[in-house]
């Protein structure tokens, strides 16, 4: 289930979706031990080095995708003052770089995305009554 609340923007209301709390590195070892063969340390072992190899991946001109979650890959972003010639163009003009996914989804034989891995098929919204 997924939550929501009540909000009124230009005179109208909506729902607006809610997170209740992050949950951690811990919790996601906790859950896929209990799910798999694999040990709760062994677990959080590899999910503390992802986020080293992916970057370490992606830094080298790869796009990582992992089967039953998605593609991470970079894009970079040059602000500020071009250059007038392609020569001068170089990588030190980027000022920002960002990590881009797109979740993991299947398509049918008519070339539409049928569904997402990361998005339930069906979500249940519920209000939550932040007064109470």
């Amino acid at each position: 289930m997924a939550f929501y609340k009540k909000q009124k923007l230009n005179g109208k209301w909506y729902p607006r979706s809610l997170t209740l709390a992050t949950l951690d590195t811990d919790a996601v070892a906790e859950r896929l031990s209990r799910i798999s063969t694999v040990s709760r340390a062994d677990t959080y072992a590899v999910l503390l080095a992802l986020g080293e190899v992916l970057g370490d991946m992606m830094e080298s001109g790869y796009s990582v995708r992992l089967k039953g979650l998605g593609t991470f890959y970079l894009t970079g972003r040059a602000e500020g003052q071009g250059v007038d010639t392609p020569e001068e163009v170089t990588g030190r003009q980027f000022t920002k770089v960002h990590v881009r996914f797109i979740p993991e989804y299947r398509r049918a034989q008519n070339k539409k995305v049928t569904g997402r891995t990361l998005v339930p098929d069906k979500v249940e919204w519920i209000e939550l009554d932040m007064e109470k």
